[in-house]
């Protein structure tokens, strides 16, 4: 069954083709990080921002906006050709990221968000949290966690059945406590921007390669628009996902790439 979701809290290479052979097409991308924040100024237009997504080969995003009013524009425009996810996120500028948790007026601004009827997620960065954690698994919503892997123990620990994205892959975890928590809870994924070590000198480490086909339907791809300098780098952003994708067997490439996303969000 499709849950729904509450937000909480990689230089590209050509494949070149053998004589005689056709070039694989470019994998589509599916952005399971997006931020449009507005507190910090308007990075891109609306069409500006369709247009990045459009360069860089973006076929569905995960939204999420400081404040939400980002996130609820996006939706709106969003063309046919682009399929967007809203999640909902608890704070209304930087500053909040240290206070959410404990402030009453933000849990029932949250509420009032969900309340609309258009999100599918929540986004949070600490561990104070249990009753965001409470209203995500009455409102079978996804998590989208920006946090390390202590919290993501905490996480389960409230609630065994929740589904996490989990922003960055904790950032610099190290590969086997990945691969334990994966293991641990089925109903977790890890996002890859920003993540450090999955290549080494340009070629997808051994490592990373060895968890990539552990764990080929359990991945996502982000652009992580933080701030308004990310935004026109993201189709180097996209390019560079491609050149290390291309070093997987094509099916565990489009599974992360986009498949993965769609599975989760869109389902047939």
């Amino acid at each position: 069954m499709l849950r729904r979701a509450l937000c909480f809290c990689a230089l590209g290479a050509a494949t070149l083709a053998a004589v005689g052979t056709r070039a694989e097409p470019p994998l589509p991308i599916f952005d399971a990080h997006v931020h449009y924040n507005l507190d910090i100024g308007r990075p891109l237009p609306i069409e500006g921002v369709l247009d990045t997504w459009r360069r860089a080969g973006i076929r569905a995003v995960l939204l999420n906006s400081r404040p939400n009013d980002g996130t609820r524009e996006l939706l709106a425009a969003a063309p046919p050709d682009i399929r967007a996810v809203a999640f909902a996120r608890p704070y209304v500028v930087a500053d909040d990221v240290k206070t959410w948790f404990k402030d009453p007026g933000i849990y029932a601004m949250i509420e009032r968000e969900l309340d609309r009827g258009i999100y599918r997620g929540h986004d949070a960065d600490s561990d104070g949290f249990r009753r965001f954690v409470d209203l995500a698994g009455k409102r079978s919503l996804w998590l989208h966690c920006h946090c390390d892997d202590y919290v993501i123990d905490r996480i389960f620990a409230l609630d065994p059945g929740a589904h996490v994205i989990w922003a960055h892959t904790g950032m610099n975890t190290p590969l086997p406590r990945v691969d334990e928590l994966l293991s641990r809870y089925p109903g977790l994924y890890g996002e890859l921007a920003y993540r450090e070590g999955i290549t080494r000198r340009e070629a997808l480490s051994p490592e990373w390669r060895s968890l990539f086909l552990k764990y080929p339907k359990r991945f996502l791809l982000g652009s992580d628009t933080w701030t308004p300098q990310r935004w026109p780098d993201v189709p180097a952003i996209m390019d560079g996902y491609r050149a290390w994708l291309s070093q997987l067997p094509r099916e565990v490439a489009e599974d992360i790439a986009w498949r993965n996303g769609e599975r989760l969000f869109f389902p047939r």
